[in-house]
């Protein structure tokens, strides 16, 4: 007999949901499920395995290093998804001569990354991706945000517990040309800058001195990071910037649509995705003790760089595990309403068919409940009714069905009433 043990943990960085582990996340996928509903984002789907082509020409340089890819039994090369976007990009393009755009859609989907374990970040994630494809005007960022905080505000979130920080890669490179930097450095300085915080500014001046950027180049693209608002930025560019009336543009629709209160300009938000074009945008709790909560911004290549039609989209990706970290943090977890409503319990087999039927009765009624499948003790009953999965016990003994009438008891407050059998 082998004396060898199979590990019982999960594999590094991947996760196991037991009951009580999945009161939390129904609590946010719930949430965002109404919020996609509430501004009219359509579900879709997709395959957890994607072309690993696809993914190295779109996901972005960052990623293509943490794919988890592989080979089938053919010999294709596939991988496990580290994003969506780029499969909502496929699927578009597939069927775009039978799609109506705009197109509004949303999904829940589970992604993988091999990177470094650090508070928030797993190597498996759920994430809530909501897109819309084929909307020129701010209007798209303005609805996806605004779906965004209607998702926080489901959860207890507001403008006082976070903030979105938003700038925008057209005004930046802008910047940068006038800074006398070509437009074919653009996308790897991007990169570079999108990694502080994460690299120590050495590290990046070295990425950008690899661009061929000298040092004096080098200290004025820093400077760019210095600047605090937005009219800062648009009075660099002396009055030509096409991308800085966009932003203008987006700021002033995003104040009627509620949002004035939690939007942030904020240079140094830049994605490392590589196919963001426009405006981009991160949300952060206040204190910025966590990582971001979620991101997304404008892509206008993304479709027609995959062979399909031109068209532009914007996108949002908003994990569960930060949120997750947020909620526990305020112990919000705790104040979760029970995911079901009643436990049912008996002394003894002569109460069974009482049960059954107390238990058929709350059922054709819409509840849900829980049956006990055998005798058992009170005590036992209520100490396993009590872990927070239902809101109401009913634990039915000889007396019960002797008087024909049963005690309801609140597992919150302990509070009872009596219903009749």
């Amino acid at each position: 007999m082998s004396t060898n043990r199979i590990s019982l943990n999960p594999p590094r960085g991947m996760r196991d949901f037991y009951p009580a582990d999945m009161v939390l996340r129904e609590r946010i996928f719930g949430a965002w499920r109404e919020a996609a509903r509430a501004f009219g984002f359509a579900p879709y789907d997709a395959c957890v395995v994607e072309s690993l082509e696809l993914l190295k020409r779109k996901a972005g340089e960052e990623i293509v290093g943490q794919i988890y890819a592989f080979r089938d039994k053919s010999g294709r090369e596939l991988a496990l998804r580290p994003e969506m976007t780029p499969t909502l990009a496929r699927m578009v393009a597939s069927r775009r001569g039978s799609l109506s755009v705009p197109l509004k859609w949303h999904t829940i989907a589970q992604c993988f990354r091999y990177e470094r374990m650090t508070r928030g970040r797993k190597r498996e994630h759920y994430q809530w991706n909501l897109d819309i494809i084929g909307e020129d005007s701010v209007g798209a960022e303005v609805e996806i945000l605004g779906a965004a905080v209607h998702a926080l505000s489901l959860l207890g979130l507001n403008a006082g517990d976070v903030k979105i920080h938003y700038s925008s890669r057209a005004l930046l490179g802008e910047l940068l040309v006038r800074l006398g930097i070509p437009r074919e450095h653009h996308q790897a300085t991007f990169l570079a800058l999108d990694k502080r915080g994460k690299e120590d500014d050495e590290a990046i001046s070295k990425l950008l001195s690899g661009e061929g950027l000298n040092a004096k180049t080098v200290g004025l693209v820093f400077e760019l990071l210095a600047i605090d608002s937005l009219k800062d930025a648009v009075d660099r560019l002396e009055g030509a910037s096409p991308a800085g009336a966009r932003i203008m543009d987006f700021v002033q629709a995003a104040a009627p649509a509620g949002l004035a209160d939690i939007l942030v300009f904020d240079i140094s938000v830049i994605r490392g995705l590589a196919y963001y074009t426009g405006i981009v945008f991160e949300a952060f709790d206040v204190d910025r003790g966590f990582r971001a909560i979620f991101g997304g911004g404008r892509y206008d290549n993304l479709l027609e760089e995959i062979g399909g039609a031109s068209m532009t989209g914007v996108g949002l990706g908003f994990g569960d595990v930060v949120i997750g970290e947020i909620l526990a943090a305020r112990e919000s977890a705790d104040m979760l309403p029970a995911p079901f409503d009643t436990a049912v319990s008996f002394m003894e087999e002569a109460q069974r068919p009482v049960a059954a039927a107390l238990a058929a009765r709350f059922r054709s009624g819409g509840a849900s409940v829980d049956l006990s499948l055998r005798p058992e003790k009170a005590r036992a009953f209520f100490s396993r009714a009590g872990g927070g999965l239902y809101r109401e016990a009913v634990y039915i003994g000889p007396d019960d069905v002797e008087r024909g009438m049963v005690r309801i008891k609140n597992l919150s407050t302990r509070d009872e009433r009596e219903l009749t059998l």
